[in-house]
């Protein structure tokens, strides 16, 4: 397929700059594959689909607050350094993306918070914008956590045009986040409310989680029209035995499985045995999903709703049918919808 049939005109005015005021109360389209079939329902009505132990997989990553606001020694400029993932725990190294990255050179000491709290030290370029910077900390690693939560500022997309608040702290983590590692939540996971997750619980539905932690390279544009040119960064994902069990015993019983999120359907179609089940796993994935593509573990899919052209829209065509996904965004469009990580959702059945 090419990149210009995932098209679609999105006016501005759809995409969310805030949460919706109750998790489970976003807007829910659902999307049946077989028949094109469209509901308009409320997020909360996913209980409805899902009945005794059929099983949801969760991405349980938790979004670390990975963008820093510095100043370049001597000339005491702002930059802006996103924390993209940890190379090295012992060294302190990090990968990073810095803005505006003309200024930034081997060798330059960047300075955190008011009385330094962090210092850091540029040690290469990796790409035009990317940089390895080195923090120069002598304290433990949770000291040094805890400064980074202090001066870090939740990593709201930059389509979002304001800043961060404490609520944000809150609302772009979902309830079930565990482990650290992501600079971007996994979206289609914020709906859920405790109050929701418990009644699924009642009604017998399992839960399964993996972790992948989310990196920017989700979020990469598309520049090639022939798609399968098109290369995806790697992004750490694992998966437990015992939720692999969970998941299998739903697929041998013929239940229904639903991947929430985009990041949950990447981490499992990573990790698919000789025999089309669910295997454990602590690996890192490139995997590119686009139609057409034969999935092997889940047979439903939690989303939002995603940008034209994105390799997000173009896995939940893959899976909801190109023809069926195209038409559901332009009844979206239609039906204002808000599109993007505060948005609202779409159950693909």
């Amino acid at each position: 397929m090419k990149l210009s049939q995932f098209k679609f005109n999105l006016p501005e005015s759809l995409v969310a700059n805030n949460p919706a005021e109750e998790r489970d109360e976003a807007r829910l389209m659902v999307l049946h594959k077989d028949s094109g079939k469209i509901e308009h329902k409320i997020f909360k009505d996913v209980l409805g689909y899902f009945d005794d132990k059929d099983v949801m997989i969760l991405n349980n990553t938790k979004v670390f607050p990975a963008r820093l606001y510095g100043n370049k020694e001597k000339t005491g400029a702002t930059i802006e350094v996103f924390l993209l993932r940890e190379l090295n725990k012992e060294l302190r190294l990090w990968d990073v993306l810095v803005d505006p990255a003309r200024k930034i050179r081997v060798g330059n000491k960047l300075y955190f918070g008011d009385d330094d709290l962090l210092v850091a030290e540029v040690v290469d370029n990796t790409t035009s914008r990317g940089r390895t910077i080195r923090f120069l900390f002598e304290g433990s690693d949770e000291e040094f956590r805890k400064n980074v939560e202090i001066l870090g500022e939740t990593p709201l997309p930059k389509y979002i045009k304001r800043k961060a608040t404490a609520e944000d702290k809150e609302r772009y983590q979902t309830i079930f986040a565990k482990h650290e590692g992501a600079v971007a939540a996994p979206t289609a996971g914020l709906h859920f409310s405790r109050e929701l997750m418990k009644r699924l619980e009642l009604k017998g539905v399992d839960f399964a989680e993996v972790t992948l932690h989310v990196g920017l390279g989700t979020f990469r544009t598309v520049e090639v029209e022939d798609l399968t040119k098109h290369k995806m960064d790697s992004e750490q994902f694992i998966i437990e035995q015992k939720d692999a069990n969970i998941v299998n015993r739903a697929l041998e019983n013929k239940k229904r499985i639903c991947a929430v999120g985009t990041t949950s359907m990447r981490a499992i179609e990573s990790a698919v045995s000789a025999n089309r089940t669910l295997k454990a796993a602590n690996d890192w994935t490139s995997k590119f999903i686009f139609p057409p593509y034969d999935f092997s573990i889940a047979n439903s899919m939690i989303t939002n709703f995603h940008t034209p052209e994105s390799t997000l829209l173009m896995m939940v065509s893959a899976f909801g049918g190109y023809e069926n996904v195209m038409n559901a965004y332009e009844v979206a469009v239609k039906e204002k919808y808000k599109f993007y990580s505060y948005g609202d959702a779409m159950l693909i059945i």
